[in-house]
């Protein structure tokens, strides 16, 4: 499979953007990944790149977004922090991606049992660690249920997920306040914002 082009990505529409990721998750789950010459492919973007989606994940080794959507080198920006949320670096980096270079999808792509979220439900302490799960404690108190403290920790990985679901959510939406650029983006049908939740025991992508 040869590497996006200028022209290739020009073509692609958001929903097409997206269906790709879709695909690729899909033959990612079924061991069917696409034939790639991956030092051609460096051949190929060494004068140029041209990403059809920009991935917001997590730094865990299990999720890699190149991997689960099965892509090649050029066809992604991957954005990678602990808890994917969004700050302002963050947000520069995902205005560049589309507005300069053309990525027609942003998708903020959480995972389960995430180690940052399990902090933050622990509402853990650590060195520079300690401002980073701040960041992701306010999803923690947004997510009402269950009421019973003993039950709101690591230790009930259900309660994780669903914080983890809610952080996506939350991520979304401060990018839409945070980034008037990508607001605008997004409301003129220019790209799409989705959210996703990688499953770490079966490989599968969930679409929010």
């Amino acid at each position: 499979m040869k590497a996006q082009t200028k022209q290739t990505q020009a073509a692609m529409s958001p929903d097409a953007a997206l269906q790709a990721l879709k695909d690729g998750n899909s033959r990612f789950t079924n061991n069917t990944q696409v034939s790639r010459d991956l030092l051609d492919q460096v051949a190929q973007t060494s004068t140029g790149q041209f990403p059809f989606a920009t991935v917001l994940h997590c730094i865990d080794s299990r999720v890699s977004a190149e991997l689960v959507f099965d892509q090649g080198i050029g066809d992604l920006f991957s954005i990678r922090i602990a808890g994917n949320f969004v700050n302002e670096d963050i947000l520069g980096s995902m205005e560049f991606a589309t507005k300069l270079a053309g990525t027609k999808v942003i998708v903020i792509l959480g995972h389960t049992a995430c180690g940052a979220v399990k902090g933050a439900c622990d509402h853990a302490r650590l060195g520079n660690l300690t401002g980073l799960i701040k960041k992701i404690e306010p999803a923690v108190a947004a997510v009402t249920e269950p009421i019973d403290e003993s039950l709101r920790s690591s230790n009930n990985i259900d309660f994780v997920n669903t914080v983890a679901v809610k952080n996506v959510h939350m991520a979304i939406d401060n990018l839409r306040v945070m980034s008037p650029v990508l607001k605008e983006m997004e409301a003129a049908g220019e790209i799409k914002v989705v959210g996703g939740m990688y499953h770490i025991e079966n490989g599968q992508v969930e679409f929010l």
